[in-house]
């Protein structure tokens, strides 16, 4: 952990999915002394975005939810590298629950929280229902921003600006979006995509010679791989090269398409000196 990094106090805002903390997010906030905002891969301050990307950007659930815990690197160092020059006193991190803080704070190198605060603290039982029932009919979620800066960051989405609870210029830091993943339907990738990102990934210098079989099984947004190659040596070991492939196609397919990549199997068939 920096220097910098170190000194930062961090509460932890949490609650189930669509109970209202961000519609909340600003108020808490304010109440708690904080200038600073984690909200779904965002880092946040007085309605505006100062690093990172939205999770509500991303075109399926898998995908968003890594976005939300920082697990895609480019994004986790933009944000640290940011953290790290403007440190605030003090930082809020939103989350459904206390794992997924733990994750925040261990990817970014955050210290653990001060204080937690809980959704039921804030809001009584039928505030919360209200909000879960909005969340199931309308699909719609709150960001903790400003109009102005959805429509630069969220090119695209369905925006309004969020009325009622908050007055004043609380309420003009909360946007209303529908993310793409949250509308009616379901996001799939055809199963010859797949294979040709695979066959793409395998381009591995000179090393492989021959794809001979690719055997893809996915099942709930996960993907097994089973994959027959021939393989020139050159100056890595067999086993060095199958190591590399399955890395890249590990990485690769992960990003590319959100899914989890359950196992990648590579069986040589043939080695050439």
């Amino acid at each position: 952990m920096s220097d910098a990094l170190a000194g930062i106090q961090v509460y932890a805002f949490v609650g189930p999915a669509g109970t209202g903390k961000s519609h909340r997010a600003t108020h808490v906030a304010k109440q708690n002394g904080i200038d600073f905002i984690i909200d779904d891969g965002l880092v946040i301050s007085r309605g505006r975005i100062l690093a990172g990307r939205s999770a509500k950007s991303e075109i399926n659930r898998l995908r968003a939810i890594k976005r939300a815990i920082f697990e895609y690197p480019e994004h986790r160092d933009e944000v640290v590298r940011y953290l790290s020059k403007h440190p605030p006193e003090k930082i809020m991190i939103l989350a459904t629950s206390e794992g997924m803080i733990d994750k925040i704070i261990s990817r970014l190198g955050l210290n653990s929280p001060v204080k937690i605060i809980e959704i039921t603290d804030i809001a009584t039982g039928e505030e919360i229902e209200a909000a879960l029932k909005e969340r199931r009919e309308k699909k719609q979620h709150v960001v903790p921003v400003a109009k102005a800066q959805i429509q630069q960051n969220f090119a695209g989405k369905l925006v309004s600006q969020i009325k009622g609870l908050f007055k004043g210029r609380e309420a003009e830091r909360n946007t209303i979006v529908k993310p793409l993943f949250s509308f009616n339907g379901k996001v799939t990738i055809d199963s010859d995509a797949i294979l040709t990102m695979c066959r793409n990934l395998l381009e591995f210098g000179e090393h492989v010679r021959k794809i001979r079989e690719i055997d893809l099984d996915t099942d709930d947004d996960k993907i097994e791989l089973n994959i027959e190659l021939d393989l020139n040596l050159g100056t890595m070991s067999a086993l060095s090269i199958a190591k590399t492939l399955q890395r890249r196609l590990r990485s690769g397919l992960s990003y590319f398409t959100g899914m989890e990549i359950r196992r990648v199997n590579i069986r040589v068939n043939e080695i050439f000196l």
